[in-house]
């Protein structure tokens, strides 16, 4: 067995670039079959017999242990842990796998490993085409500490317990592939965000939004910190969390940092605007917790504004604090925030805030529990009046009409369930109410919201069995009796042949490209392939056929890795002023507009 340890400097690292390396780092655990990986391991046998007895490598010293947890904490733990593999390898039987040498020399700089022909490091490059950053800022003694405590944890064996009823893995789960539509999007660059960083990606450009009013105003935001408002081909800064919260943090990315915006359907009389964000670990008591022995990674904390001036170019204003919720990593936050666009004043779903959080990475951690029980809110969708005050804590309102409003062993807020990172929701013309679900390790989703729904996570991914007690690398088919569990299923999904995280988009309602009325347009995060489903096919209990739109720029076929210049684009859709429909990449910070939609030539 070949074991890889890819050890992260999290800071300025997207979590949809990690994702890539899921599938990989699977291949990695059970052997890297790859062809190019065989030629070269067995020159390497020697040395990998050797790691077995490698134990008198590595310090048994409390302190150096200690110092080695720490730089973990800091460094690895979003996504490394000692029980199975997440975003990263289950690290618990590494140091037994690999020489303490290759270990500690990958650790200071992969792409040198990569450079000079080393069989594990090269599989990785000759995979995806790119190399992890060298982390040369580590001391030898802080690589030695970490790897101390790495191989403090170690365990003989790995367990797939709860795996013996569920049949054989399903290794490939959606064999049909996403077919070509034969459409191709010309898209005209507009602007490129600033750059928030020297380091890719250069602009974590996240959320846009039209605010409506006797102007339509344009706005979209940078988890870094910033909120900018969309003039022409010009992004001007409006607001800056930073400078309104001395506690908020970006780091260490993996969608942390300024998640998520909404601006009340009455904000032009009543100024109020609606926030989260990411603060440190206990910054301040949690509204939403858990017992004391699982570790707290950081909080996300959704604020009231109260807008001085709805109509000023830029922000003034004083906030409050609606709740605070604690996190066991930092994936799976608090990433969106928004109202129900099509509710009509007097309408019960008017004024009501929707809010997806995912589960915090608690599932792979070992803590399903947290988000699998009804009365906490991690993995859920939940959906407040923020002007009541009937929450526990006294700050919003529940609705009498969310479906667990009266449910003494369930929290009110919960509108639906079943999530393992709810990170955009939006409306079809048509009333439906989307809700997309980024995978672990085999599907990406779109689902139909529904009051009370449950959709099945962690006891699903898409319309698959998952093993949360085992290995969660695996997905499984639905057992004969599926019906009985009355999980809500996706409208639409793909597998990880196809990309490793869904972006969320939009039907395009405009007139001026009659060719994509209609159809729900969106993507992957990582590959920047770009896809759509039919609005009007969207059907409970049916999965819609997934067809891929080619893109051109300045006349030329083009793919957004070949525009960002990496193989991690972070692409996202917005919609903005007129019905234009925007595409853009953290990457690169570049803004795009789709100007028509013609046949492939």
């Amino acid at each position: 067995m070949k074991i890889l340890l890819i050890p992260l400097n999290l800071t300025n690292f997207p979590y949809h670039f990690l994702k890539i390396f899921t599938s990989l780092w699977l291949l990695v655990l059970i052997g890297l079959s790859v062809p190019t990986y065989a030629q070269k391991a067995g020159k390497q046998a020697a040395s990998d017999k050797q790691a077995g007895s490698a134990g008198a490598d590595y310090s048994t010293d409390k302190q150096v242990v200690a110092k080695g947890q720490q730089l973990f904490q800091q460094n690895c733990t979003a996504c490394h842990n000692f029980l199975q593999k997440g975003i990263g390898p289950n690290l618990a039987s590494v140091t037994a796998e690999v020489p303490a040498e290759w270990l500690k020399a990958f650790i200071h700089n992969a792409p040198e490993v990569i450079k000079r022909g080393d069989a594990r490091a090269y599989a990785l490059f000759e995979e995806y085409k790119q190399t992890m950053p060298p982390f040369t800022h580590l001391s030898d003694g802080d690589v030695e500490a970490l790897m101390a405590f790495i191989h403090s944890k170690r365990k003989v064996s790995a367990t797939d317990a709860g795996s013996e009823k569920l049949g054989a893995p399903l290794n490939d789960p959606i064999p049909a592939k996403i077919a070509q539509s034969g459409l191709q999007l010309k898209l005209e660059e507009v602007t490129t965000a600033p750059a928030s960083a020297d380091k890719i990606p250069l602009a974590r450009i996240n959320k846009m939004q039209v605010l409506p009013g006797k102007k339509d105003r344009l706005f979209l935001e940078d988890l870094r910190g910033t909120l900018y408002e969309m003039e022409g081909n010009s992004l001007r800064p409006y607001m800056s969390m930073a400078k309104e919260r001395a506690g908020f943090i970006h780091t260490p990315g993996l969608a942390t940092g300024f998640g998520s915006y909404a601006f009340h359907p009455d904000f032009y009389t009543n100024g109020l605007l609606y926030t989260t964000h990411t603060e440190k670990a206990n910054a301040a008591p949690a509204d939403f917790g858990y017992a004391d022995s699982i570790k707290v990674t950081l909080q996300w904390v959704l604020i009231e504004w109260k807008v001085t001036d709805p109509n000023a170019t830029e922000f003034s204003g004083t906030g409050r604090e609606l709740f605070r919720i604690n996190m066991v990593s930092p994936i799976h936050g608090v990433q969106e925030i928004t109202f129900n666009p099509l509710a009509k004043p007097g309408t019960p779903d008017y004024g009501m805030l929707y809010i997806g959080i995912g589960d915090g990475g608690c599932t792979e951690n070992g803590y399903y529990f947290i988000c699998k029980e009804r009365s906490r809110p991690w993995g859920k969708v939940l959906r407040i009046d923020p002007k009541g005050r009937n929450s526990k804590n006294g700050k919003y309102g529940i609705p009498a009409d969310n479906p667990f409003a009266r449910d003494k062993s369930a929290l009110g807020e919960i509108f639906c369930q079943g999530f393992r990172n709810p990170n955009r929701i939006s409306w079809t013309p048509d009333g439906k109410m989307l809700i997309s679900d980024i995978g672990q390790a085999h599907s990406e989703e779109l689902n139909l919201g529904k009051a009370g729904a449950d959709y099945g996570w962690p006891d699903r991914e898409g319309t698959f069995v998952i093993n949360y007690r085992g290995r969660m690398d695996r997905v499984y088919a639905l057992p004969a009796n599926d019906a009985t569990f009355k999980y809500t299923y996706p409208v639409a999904q793909y597998d990880h042949d196809e990309g490793n995280a869904f972006s969320a988009g939009f039907v395009y309602t405009g007139t001026a490209i009659p060719a994509l009325t209609g159809k729900y347009i969106f993507g992957d995060v990582v590959n920047g392939r770009v896809y759509y489903v039919e609005s009007s096919q969207l059907t409970p209990g049916k999965q819609t056929p997934i067809r891929e739109l080619a893109i051109q720029v300045a006349g030329r076929p083009a793919t957004f890795q070949q525009l960002s210049n990496s193989k991690k684009t972070d692409l996202r859709f917005g919609t903005g002023l007129n019905n234009d429909f925007f595409l853009y990449t953290k990457a690169d910070g570049r803004i795009y507009k789709i100007t028509d939609c013609v046949p492939v030539q």
